[in-house]
């Protein structure tokens, strides 16, 4: 069984309750957190492109991500997370976007490599990939030469070149280490692994980042597919209409955004049908701490 399946075995259920958010355009609204380091109010489900925009430049290839962009936008989705180590994705991203989901885009990007030069050459170029003169927020991916790239970024950063920037980790035995981090620099986005599987993240970094006034993206929400695995055969609960969640991936990211500490959550997808699924995972009501704690047992 694949998310698919699952998809297709969701509860039937009345639309979800008005809450504060960003007005779609079939008037829901998708719930956003504020950006502690400037206010910004960002949606609380953002899109990665690991994956599913690593593609060739064929129709056949990156048609159904231009629909997976026009959903995403459509939706109210804002936050866009790409790398340069993710091969094609960048450039891909930069050839889809039209200018007005540029409009409305945050776009954020990596360095992730050695050297101050080589750190400045790798960023340029993933504006030159991206179409833009000034991105959103460059983040230094898994720390690799951190000192280095921060020093850059911070000059960026007050030059206007660069809005926010931040750090990135996508394993539990980084977390320390991004802990240390976080402690010692002003930073403003952290990017780590978080998950009903994997909850790690709550005994230190999600309140430090918290403390710190540090927004924080959640990457592998879904555990790489383990996630569903978790729950192969298994009826979607019926307390789920209690949170308005109509599948086990909406369950899921409502449990992640659930964490006062957690921006936005950013999973990758290829396909229209999960885009607007993990959409809706951003929308009515979140579960409190005792139904957060139902959907770890769930999955669990």
């Amino acid at each position: 069984m694949n998310r698919r399946e699952l998809l297709a075995g969701g509860i039937n259920m009345a639309a979800a309750m008005s809450v504060p958010g960003i007005a779609t355009a079939s008037g829901a609204t998708l719930l956003t957190r504020k950006v502690p380091s400037s206010g910004e109010q960002l949606p609380v489900i953002g899109l990665g492109t690991s994956g599913p925009f690593e593609v060739g430049e064929s129709a056949a290839q990156r048609s159904p991500l231009a629909e997976v962009l026009a959903g995403f936008f459509g939706g109210g989705g804002r936050f866009i997370d790409t790398s340069p180590m993710y091969s094609s994705a960048e450039s891909v991203l930069g050839e889809l976007l039209t200018p007005e989901m540029r409009a409305h885009a945050t776009l954020a990007t990596k360095v992730w490599t050695r050297g101050a030069r080589s750190g400045i050459e790798q960023m340029t170029h993933s504006e030159e990939r991206l179409g833009t003169a000034r991105l959103d927020l460059i983040q230094v991916h898994n720390l690799l030469d951190l000192d280095t790239h921060l020093q850059t970024l911070r000059a960026w950063k007050d030059a206007g070149r660069v809005r926010y920037i931040g750090v990135t980790h996508y394993s539990v035995s980084a977390h320390a280490q991004l802990a240390r981090v976080i402690a010692r620099e002003r930073l403003d986005f952290v990017q780590f692994n978080y998950s009903p599987l994997t909850r790690a993240a709550e005994a230190r970094l999600l309140p430090l980042a918290a403390e710190r006034g540090v927004a924080v993206l959640v990457n592998r929400p879904f555990e790489d597919g383990a996630l569903f695995r978790s729950v192969r055969h298994k009826p979607l609960p019926l307390w789920a209409a209690d949170i308005d969640a109509r599948s086990w991936g909406q369950l899921a990211l409502k449990f992640i955004v659930a964490h006062p500490a957690v921006t936005c959550v950013i999973p990758a997808t290829g396909k229209l049908a999960h885009l607007r699924d993990n959409l809706g995972g951003g929308r009515g009501r979140l579960p409190d701490a005792r139904q957060r704690e139902e959907i770890a047992r769930a999955f669990g």
